[in-house]
């Protein structure tokens, strides 16, 4: 076994490294990750220093991890400011750290790659190799974010400290149509879903949905827009470009979902969705125009409508949200795992991590009260 620390995904066979990838993860893709860099959307200006984990075995990859050196805490989406807070006021570096995760994605998916029947030889080895690194580059801590299954036992299993928190995820429950979805609903979160979407039909709304193949710069162009105003609006820095966006069509074309609305020949809104083999990802969302439940619309019943329509069976709409509930989605718990070199900083975070577990669990308890579902599936 050979291990390599890539500075630039470029330097990894993407035949091989997809090869790993499962599912057909969009942003776990040689494609995504290449296009991140390139277009730098990923990289040192942004605090994202590539640092990728790959194992190779007779030139062949085995296993990798994609893996950044953070200077900040910046697009992660599990907040730990609090920890660079308290290094800081103690005259201790917090930064860098080292980071699995995609950037600026708050998804879940694999972050120790290989085939599954090598999982039992390589997750321990990823994840050792990750402890190095952060010990030989002097890091005060390594992070794994929103990892899966797998990944989450293996880091249990290992000592790693584990942080809960909630999202809200749509399930396909095998419905033949959106009126298949809505029957399952209580009445009056039906009744109000069909309000909202009679509100944007009766506006004179009208939505184009394309893929990489039939969207053209121009959409893109007008999507760019809409995404940068949003963040400006937040007084936030867009992270992504629209050299990217196109980028990303091209190379993705059928995993890429646009959502367009039009009204009177102007294009005002538009939502970025991205597919695997199972799951839809609602990513990001702009509108030059305000309407009354387009946002509903275009970010969460097109993307539940294509579910359907393609037989996906989880829509994962972005972080947070708990207006979510009542068009369908439920809570969802996320775990991400933490090492801490220092010793003074190792047990206290993992006491925090273990009382953040709790109320984590409390919150999606209370929340269960609100799903919209019916306890009586028969119509």
């Amino acid at each position: 076994m050979n291990i390599k620390i890539c500075h630039q995904i470029s330097d990894v066979p993407a035949s091989q490294w997809n090869n790993l990838v499962a599912d057909r993860n969009p942003f776990l893709s040689h494609e995504f990750l290449q296009a991140l860099e390139t277009h730098q959307c990923a990289g040192e200006r942004l605090g994202w220093r590539p640092c990728h984990i790959t194992i190779y075995q007779d030139d062949m990859l085995k296993g990798a991890m994609p893996l950044y050196e953070k200077t900040n805490s910046s697009g992660e989406f599990v907040f730990d400011h609090s920890w660079a807070e308290a290094y800081h006021r103690n005259g201790i570096h917090y930064f860098p750290k080292l980071l699995s995760a995609v950037p600026h994605t708050p998804t879940l998916g694999q972050r120790f790659l290989c085939r599954e029947e090598h999982q039992e030889q390589m997750f321990p080895l990823l994840l050792q190799a990750a402890i190095n690194l952060t010990k030989k580059m002097e890091a005060s801590s390594f992070h794994c974010l929103f990892s899966t299954k797998p990944g989450q036992d293996l880091m249990e299993s290992s000592g790693l400290s584990l942080r809960h928190d909630c999202q809200f995820h749509w399930h396909n429950q095998d419905y033949t149509n959106f009126d298949d979805f809505l029957s399952r609903l209580t009445s009056k979160k039906r009744k109000r879903i069909k309000q909202e979407r009679r509100k944007v039909e009766q506006a004179g709304i009208t939505f184009r949905l394309l893929d990489g193949h039939s969207a053209t710069t121009q959409d893109w162009t007008d999507f760019d827009a809409f995404y940068r105003q949003t963040f400006y609006e937040k007084r936030n820095t867009p992270k992504f470009n629209l050299d990217f966006f196109i980028e990303v069509a091209q190379k993705l074309p059928q995993q890429t979902f646009l959502v367009l609305a039009d009204i009177e020949e102007r294009c005002i809104a538009g939502a970025l969705m991205y597919r695997s083999n199972t799951h839809l990802y609602g990513r990001h969302w702009g509108a030059r125009e305000n309407h009354n439940s387009l946002h509903f619309e275009a970010c969460y019943y097109q993307g539940i409508e294509y579910c359907i329509r393609e037989k996906l069976q989880i829509f994962e709409p972005g972080a947070q949200g708990q207006h979510k509930i009542a068009r369908g989605f439920v809570p969802t718990r996320t775990v991400s795992g933490h090492w801490i070199a220092h010793p003074g900083f190792s047990e206290p975070i993992k006491q925090f991590c273990e009382e953040e577990r709790l109320a984590v669990r409390e919150y999606i308890a209370e929340l269960a009260d609100t799903i919209p579902y019916r306890k009586d599936p028969s119509p």
